[in-house]
């Protein structure tokens, strides 16, 4: 359990005095090593303060990577845990450009933030009056109300929801054990425009769902699902796969794509789809887009002539029917020293068979073991970046 944070606690942070104070101890390592000792300086200099202000310091650092302006922002580590990353909750609000927004979970306010910038008007709520407090500091252009998510206070909003994916302090993936419950929410918000975030690994076939599932990665880390009713889909389109980077261009799939890929011996290259793709079971329509085919109809790796722009791929050097020896005789022959192991569709941990290949080497492989059929297959690889 983090610090908890009181309506004083905020008062002061967003004072000049507070904000001084952060200042200067975030000025500390706050590191493993120095962490006992920072705190205790915080407390001789500012006394019943220091747990808040050594909280929030420590929160704005684990979301630095995670939300944008963290530094200036009064978050608690919950928060932060849940919030969305701001790339994610920027493309949300691209989707909801132009509407009246109403985020029933705002909590202190990520989501917001990036909606104050594409939204007509932009309201949060939630039960929570400190964490309601901290929203008004993170973004003052919001219309904010303390309220319960399942009950409306808002009409003609289009609603977003972020349910706790934690239940007894444990992650869970059935969505009656969300907090609010995923089925009381969709009850509460029946025929409105709903968009509602999901952990990936939600069991969707309980609810029955009817709109559009879209599953969401950023730099080839799958974030979220969010799911879409039928006033905020494309028409036909159930599922949908979004690829986010930093460092290049964002592209989606769809399953109102074509899938027809020919069933053909591997190509010169293997592509593992981002993560996105596999849970959103749009493996053959990215595939399809690409000119790309299966290794397996039931596997997600990809193989083909060419590679993607942008994507990272593995040059196939040998193919082989995987053993141990089998593998560990042919990495000689390639003269490897380390090696990179991907696997799926057989029962290998890569972290156990490392040592026991004896890499001797001085060239960096890859190493894809799946099966073909029935039969288990190594190929051997040069990775292209």
């Amino acid at each position: 359990m983090g610090y908890e944070f009181t309506l004083a606690d905020v008062e002061y942070l967003t004072s000049d005095k507070g904000v001084a104070a952060l200042s200067a101890v975030d000025g500390r390592e706050l590191s493993t090593r120095t962490r006992l000792s920072d705190i205790g300086w915080a407390r001789t200099r500012f006394g019943d303060r220091a747990a808040p202000l050594v909280e929030t310091v420590l929160a704005r650092r684990k979301a630095a990577t995670k939300l944008e302006g963290a530094h200036g922002l009064l978050l608690t580590d919950d928060a932060v845990q849940q919030a969305t990353p701001s790339p994610v909750a920027a493309h949300r609000a691209r989707r909801l450009a132009g509407r009246q927004v109403h985020d029933v979970t705002c909590s202190v306010g990520a989501e917001l933030a990036a909606l104050v910038g594409t939204a007509t008007t932009v309201v949060g709520s939630d039960l929570d009056e400190v964490r309601l407090a901290m929203a008004a500091h993170n973004v003052p252009a919001a219309h904010l109300v303390r309220a319960d998510a399942l009950r409306p206070v808002t009409r003609g909003t289009t609603v977003i929801a972020d349910p706790a994916r934690r239940s007894g302090g444990r992650r869970t993936h059935d969505p009656a054990a969300l907090q609010p419950p995923l089925p009381d929410l969709l009850d509460a918000y029946s025929g409105r425009d709903l968009a509602v975030k999901c952990a990936p690994g939600l069991d969707f076939g309980k609810l029955g769902w009817d709109g559009e599932v879209e599953i969401v990665s950023l730099d080839s880390g799958v974030r979220e699902a969010c799911l879409y009713s039928p006033g905020l889909s494309e028409p036909g389109i159930r599922r949908r796969a979004t690829v986010l980077r930093s460092d290049g261009p964002t592209f989606e799939v769809t399953d109102e794509m074509p899938d027809d890929i020919p069933e053909q011996a591997p190509g010169h290259w293997i592509v593992d789809p981002d993560g996105a793709i596999v849970r959103a079971g749009l493996v053959r329509h990215y595939a399809a887009t690409h000119g790309l085919w299966q290794l397996d109809p039931r596997i997600a790796y990809l193989t083909g002539n060419a590679l993607p722009d942008g994507v990272r791929g593995f040059r196939i050097l040998e193919q082989l029917k995987y053993s141990e020896k089998s593998l560990r005789q042919a990495l000689t022959h390639h003269e490897c020293g380390s090696a990179e192991i991907l696997v799926r569709g057989v029962d290998v941990d890569p972290a156990q068979l490392r040592p026991r290949l004896k890499l001797r080497g001085d060239r960096a492989l890859s190493i894809v073991l799946t099966r073909v059929g029935r039969t288990p297959v190594a190929f051997v690889c040069t990775p292209s970046r």
